[in-house]
């Protein structure tokens, strides 16, 4: 792994705390009765993405940090099916669904692009 020395120095885990960090504060703004439910989910996958991350990387063993990326991979895609939701029943904005979505499909590419690298 080079120079990555912790989860903390993987480009991905910072960008899917980001990620994280900014639906959380999005739920927040929901109406009560959707933080119950929906902002509730969206907070789950959220904080899975970059939890799956660290935690794989925490096994020190190959096989099982692919495993965990691909959980990680997984939430990250109810992750925006969640986003996507909020959306259609405008209580996410047009603007805050595509900036987030943008940000989870570029999450998705690097945690493709770590697992491709761990498999060769």
């Amino acid at each position: 792994m080079g120079d990555i020395k912790s989860f903390r120095d993987l480009f991905v885990w910072q960008k899917s705390m980001t990620l994280a960090e900014r639906c959380y504060l999005l739920s927040k703004r929901f109406p009560r009765e959707d933080q119950l439910v929906l902002g509730f989910q969206l907070r789950k996958s959220a904080v899975s993405v970059p939890s799956n991350i660290a935690e794989g990387f925490g096994r020190h063993y190959t096989p099982e940090y692919i495993r965990y990326l691909r959980i990680s991979n997984g939430s990250n895609n109810e992750l925006q099916t969640q986003i996507e939701l909020g959306r259609r029943v405008r209580i996410v904005t047009d603007e805050d669904a595509a900036a987030m979505t943008a940000d989870a499909e570029e999450v998705g590419r690097m945690l493709h692009g770590l697992i491709g690298s761990l498999q060769r």
